[in-house]
This record gives structure tokens, C-alpha cells and sequence, in this order.
């Protein structure tokens, strides 16, 4: 399969799943500021996703500019990529409904960490597609970020039972330490002078 096509569709998918998350947001009953404060957990929630689903988009739009060849495994990881973000609408909903409960805010964390876990299965089926010496291997090395975010979601799994802002605090932690494009990759797509 060409490469455009697995993009396309995955924008797509990100696209859907960005609609749905703003669709829960409900227009406040009253015209003061007052009235909005009810739906501010909501709303806070909504950002966090967004920003989320914002990483993953950018990350993976680089990732598929270093991959020469989709082989089946490759659409398969990334389905398995797109399912557990296309969950972000139902946890974002709950948490931000129940105030960021921590039963909500677990199953928030849960998805956060099978989603790393799907896009680091992602990247390995690409690299054994196309080598350890492929332009994404060469990118990502050894994938410390990506397993330091996978820790600290199973990290903040269990917190969100003994305090639910320190787990929402790492939830915000690995969001930054995300937001910036993947250097790594765009340093591989650069040819060097």
C-alpha cells in the first residue's frame, strides 16, 4: 500500500476523533461567566486531548516521511494505533463529566498508556520492515522518550487512586515533553551540510 493513503486515512481518523471530542463540549445555561464554570473540568479536558491527539499527529506524519514501504504489519500496528485514540473521546468525556474522579482519570491514563504502547509498536514493525539501519531507526535510537512516557503513564495509573492531580500532573508532564515535533526524526530528514 502506498504510504499517502495510510496517512490520509489516518488524518482522517484524527480529524473524526477531534470533531467527536469537541461535539461533547455543551453550550453553558446562562450568559454570565458564572456559567461556565461547571464546564470547566470539561473543557480542560478537552485541551489536554487535543493536544494529545495534536502530538500524535505530528509525530506520526513525521514517522511516515521516513518510511519507504507499508507492509500489512505496518497497517495492522497502525490500527492498533488509531483504536486506542479513537477511545480519547470517550475517557476525555468522563474524566472532565465526574471532575477528574479518579476512576475516570485512571481509565484517561490507561488509554494515554496503551496508545504509547501502540504507536512504539508502530515505529518497531516499520524498523523491522526496513532495518535497524532504516532513516527511523537511525532517528529514534533506542526510544528513551518513548519508553519514559510509557512509565510514567503506568506511573500515574495507580496515583490517580491516591491523588488525582499528581496523576494529572504527569499526564500534562509527558504532553510537553512531546509537544515540540520529534526533533530526532526531523534531524534524519535533513540532509546534512
Amino acid at each position: 500500500m502506498n504510504k499517502v493513503r495510510l496517512e490520509a486515512f489516518s488524518d482522517g481518523v484524527l480529524a473524526i476523533i477531534i470533531t467527536i471530542m469537541v461535539l461533547e463540549l455543551k453550550v453553558p445555561h446562562g450568559e454570565d461567566l458564572s456559567a461556565l464554570q461547571p464546564l470547566l473540568p470539561v473543557f480542560f479536558s478537552y485541551i489536554l486531548s487535543f493536544v494529545y491527539i495534536g502530538i500524535y499527529w505530528n509525530n506520526h506524519h513525521h514517522m511516515l516521511h521516513t518510511t519507504g514501504h507499508v507492509s500489512g504489519g505496518v497497517l495492522w500496528a497502525n490500527l492498533h494505533l488509531l483504536f486506542w485514540l479513537s477511545l480519547l473521546p470517550f475517557v476525555t468525556g468522563w474524566m472532565g463529566e465526574n471532575h477528574f474522579a479518579p476512576l475516570p482519570t485512571a481509565f484517561y491514563g490507561f488509554v494515554l498508556l496503551m496508545a504509547g504502547i501502540a504507536y512504539w509498536v508502530l515505529a518497531r514493525t516499520i524498523i523491522v520492515g526496513e532495518g535497524e539501519k532504516s532513516l527511523l531507526a537511525k532517528a529514534i535510537g533506542k526510544q528513551h522518550k518513548e519508553n519514559l512516557s510509557i512509565a510514567l503513564y503506568a506511573l500515574a495509573i495507580p496515583l490517580s487512586f491516591l491523588n488525582q492531580w499528581i496523576a494529572q500532573s504527569l499526564y500534562i508532564l509527558v504532553a510537553f515533553m512531546w509537544l515540540v515535533p520529534d526533533k530526532r526524526i526531523e534531524r534524519a530528514l535533513t540532509p546534512s551540510s
